[in-house]
C-alpha cells in the first residue's frame, strides 16, 4: 500500500482478500477526503484542489443551464426551458411561498433557488463518474453557505425590528414566563445565535460525509473481496453499491431541500412581527 495514507483516495488496485501479500482491507477514513493541490502549495494555504474545481465547475454548469434555458424564453417552452421552469417554480412555490409567503418572499426567490441548485449540484458530484466526491462533505462549503444565510437572517432581524426588537426576537422574550424568563432568554439566545448556524451547516455536511463514506466502504469491499470464494461476497457488496447510490440520489435532493427550507424558515422568523 502507499506509504503516505493521504495519497490513498480510493483503494489499492492490487489488494484482494485471500492473498498472501500482506495487504489488509484499505478501509476508507479521513484520508479519503483529502486531496493533493492541483495547483499551488498546500503548506502556504494558497492552492487549488479537486473540491474547489468541482465547486467551480458546478457553478458554471448551473449558470450555463439556466442561461441556456432562459436566454431566449418562448411562450411555448422547449424541453430545456420546461425543465428549468419546473425546478424554479418548485422552489419558488413549494419552498419560498409556502414558508415566507408570496408578498414577502418574492424578493428572496433568486437567492433560495440559487442555494438549492448549488447545494444539489455539489451533492450530485458524489455519483458522477470521475468526480465521485460530494463537495459538501468538506465542512468549509456548508459552513460558508450557512454563514451567508446567518448574516442575511441577523441583518434582516435588526433591520425589521431594531436593536431592542431584534434582541427580543433572538431571546424569545415573553414576560409571562416570570422567574424563569432570564434562563429561557439565555437558552434561546445561545440556541439562535450559536447553535442554529452550526446545525444548519453540520446537518448537510454530516449527511454527505456519511453517505460518501458508505459508498466508499461498499465499493472498496466489492473490489477487495473479488478473489477466490470472496467473489460471492463481492457480488453482494456490489448490489449494496447500487442500492446506496440510488439512496444517495434521494438524500442529495432531500438535503438541498432541507437546507433551503431552513433558510426560508429563518428569513420568515426575521420578518415576522415582534414577539
Amino acid at each position: 500500500m502507499s506509504a503516505d495514507p493521504t495519497q490513498v483516495l480510493a483503494f489499492e488496485t492490487d489488494c484482494h482478500i485471500f492473498q498472501n501479500n500482506g495487504c489488509g482491507f484499505p478501509a476508507p477514513g479521513l484520508h479519503s477526503f483529502l486531496f493533493e493541490p492541483l495547483w499551488g502549495n498546500g503548506d502556504s494555504n494558497v492552492y487549488f484542489n479537486k473540491t474547489m474545481l468541482l465547486a467551480l465547475l458546478g457553478s458554471i454548469i448551473i449558470v450555463g443551464f439556466f442561461w441556456a434555458a432562459f436566454a431566449r424564453p418562448k411562450i411555448v417552452p422547449g424541453k430545456l426551458q420546461m425543465v428549468a421552469e419546473a425546478g424554479y417554480d418548485f422552489v419558488r412555490r413549494g419552498v419560498v411561498y409556502e414558508t415566507i409567503g408570496k408578498r414577502e418572499g418574492e424578493k428572496y426567490v433568486p437567492l433560495v433557488v440559487s442555494l438549492f441548485f448549488f447545494v444539489w449540484m455539489m451533492n450530485l458530484w458524489s455519483i458522477i463518474p470521475v468526480a465521485q466526491f460530494p463537495v459538501t462533505a468538506i465542512i468549509a462549503y456548508p459552513a460558508a453557505l450557512a454563514a451567508i444565510v446567518y448574516v442575511l437572517w441577523v441583518g434582516l432581524t435588526f433591520k425589521k425590528h431594531g436593536f431592542v426588537g431584534a434582541f427580543k426576537n433572538f431571546t424569545g422574550y415573553d414576560k409571562t414566563l416570570g422567574a424563569v424568563l432570564p434562563l429561557s432568554m439565555t437558552i434561546e439566545l445561545f440556541s439562535n445565535l450559536l447553535v442554529r448556524p452550526f446545525t444548519h451547516a453540520v446537518r448537510l455536511f454530516a449527511n454527505m460525509f456519511a453517505g460518501h463514506t458508505l459508498l466508499l466502504l461498499f465499493t472498496i469491499a466489492s473490489w477487495y473481496m473479488l478473489n477466490g470464494i470472496g467473489i460471492a461476497y463481492a457480488g453482494v457488496s456490489f448490489v449494496m453499491v447500487i442500492v446506496m447510490t440510488a439512496f444517495e440520489l434521494f438524500i442529495q435532493a432531500v438535503q438541498a431541500y432541507v437546507f433551503v427550507l431552513l433558510t426560508c424558515s429563518y428569513i420568515q422568523g426575521a420578518l415576522a412581527k415582534g414577539h
